[in-house]
């Protein structure tokens, strides 16, 4: 048998994202960027709250440091170490709305990527004027994952704040916390990634990525979308 091009490691969301942060995580010029449509975003995070599967991610081990693209930030601390073959699409909806950053649609206009979440129906929405006034809903997602969030805070302020428009029943005061703990445990979601070695040559890359896709593409690997600069 021949050598193995390839390494199965093991990722939380939080890791990935702290990769794509300091830019040890790329993206390489042969991969097309494309949008997803805000649907299939809130499907993506309503899968991870369930604990459904989204796919495993294919990076390559970067053999040339100087030719790749990068999601996030300018100004990255190192040289990407790994490059996106396969995955960019879901890494960038994850990297957007959980560090709530802007994102460049295909039109090249500059949005956020808002998701909403009720904790009593345990449902996702994608954010709009009628969810931002009804106090059910966290009207953007991305609030939960900031570096100053205060879960405590921000939880008593949500059950106060209900419980003044409708009123709260005991079980409701018990099942809000927890669904909202829940999702903000999505940033410990765990995903594989396969590694292609830096050995592997552009055109083996390409034929992985062919046959991977060929037997029936994952769900979330849909059109990509590349993020403005800060």
């Amino acid at each position: 048998m021949s050598d193995l091009l390839f390494k199965k490691v093991d990722y939380t969301v939080g890791k990935l994202l702290e990769d794509v942060a300091i830019g040890e995580i790329g993206l390489p010029d042969i991969q097309r960027p494309f949008v997803w449509d805000t649907g299939r975003v809130r499907d993506l995070f309503d899968s991870m709250y369930r604990g459904y599967p989204i796919g495993t991610l294919l990076f390559w081990e970067n053999g040339y440091p100087a030719e790749h693209r990068t999601i996030g930030v300018d100004g990255k601390q190192k040289v990407p170490d790994l490059l996106i073959v396969d995955g960019q699409q879901r890494l960038t909806v994850l990297y957007a709305v959980m560090k709530g950053i802007p994102i460049v649609d295909k039109n090249f206009q500059q949005r956020r990527l808002r998701i909403a979440f009720n904790p009593l129906e345990e449902k996702f929405e994608v954010t709009n004027t009628s969810i931002e006034r009804n106090p059910v809903w966290i009207a953007d997602l991305s609030v939960l994952w900031q570096p100053d969030f205060d879960q405590y805070a921000f939880v008593s302020a949500f059950l106060e704040r209900l419980d003044e428009r409708r009123g709260l029943t005991s079980e409701e005061r018990k099942c809000i916390p927890q669904a909202i703990q829940r999702l903000v445990n999505l940033i410990n979601y765990p995903m594989t990634a396969l590694e292609i070695s830096v050995h592997a040559t552009e055109e083996q890359v390409s034929e992985i990525f062919v046959r991977i896709n060929s037997r029936g593409r994952c769900p979330w690997d849909r059109p990509a979308i590349s993020l403005l600069p800060s």
